[in-house]
């Protein structure tokens, strides 16, 4: 039984081996596109918010009712308003994934030791310059930890982008559902297992790579040398 599934699989990579890729550039395309919108909308809610209790209260309550709300739901309910096909989906994609940016970015500003903020204005330094150079890299890595989230969530959550008409490696697992092939199921299931693990890995990588450094250390300026004067 095990070489049969194991036969239907390969038969089906070498016959349908342009379906298949086709299949995973839609999905990477899909998730890709309303990670990127997410991040820059939660982004920049969550630095907004993370100086205003308020605002953070309100807009990380609104987001944080919508995570619960399942992605099918969003997609049968965006459906009336934008009928079938890709943008339905990258709306409610795009929906789930801004609550894990939004809250982490939030709280990663709102976490930025007072410490730090006071030596860096009294260090004379703008705002705009302590934001980029002593808010910012200290926050990062809570920024990509919800990224990371929200990336993997995503491409997960893709795969009912199919159901109504968006592509994507849904289509394979579908249609594996509908005929009741075990081998269609596999690949399809196996494929987007396998992009949100490289998605987790890459991220990953790309945390170590631009978080160089994760405690920041402001020194003042050098005072320069005075000559001694000759007595």
């Amino acid at each position: 039984m095990k070489q049969n599934l194991f036969e239907q699989i390969t038969a089906y990579f070498s016959t349908h081996m342009q379906e298949w890729s086709r299949a995973v550039l839609e999905h990477i395309q899909i998730s890709l596109t309303a990670v990127l919108i997410a991040v820059c909308v939660g982004f920049t809610l969550g630095v907004l918010c993370s100086g205003n209790h308020i605002a953070k209260t309100f807009v990380t309550g609104i987001f944080s009712t919508l995570r619960i709300i399942p992605s099918l739901a969003v997609l049968l309910l965006c459906i009336p308003l934008f009928g079938i096909g890709l943008a339905p989906a990258l709306i409610a994609l795009t929906f789930l994934a801004i609550p894990p940016v939004l809250i982490n970015t939030t709280q990663a500003f709102a976490g930025v030791p007072a410490a730090v903020i006071e030596t860096a204005t009294g260090l004379g330094m703008s705002r705009m310059r302590m934001f980029l150079t002593v808010k910012t890299p200290l926050a990062m890595p809570l920024v990509l930890a919800g990224v990371k989230t929200a990336t993997v969530e995503v491409i997960a959550s893709a795969t009912l982008a199919s159901y109504i008409g968006a592509g994507g490696l849904g289509v394979i697992i579908f249609t594996g559902l509908g005929l009741q092939r075990a081998d269609l199921l596999i690949v399809g299931g196996l494929s987007v297992a396998v992009l949100s693990i490289l998605a987790d890995t890459l991220l990953g990588a790309l945390e170590k790579r631009l978080v160089r450094y994760r405690n920041v250390q402001i020194k003042p300026a050098r005072p320069k040398h005075v000559p001694r004067q000759a007595l």
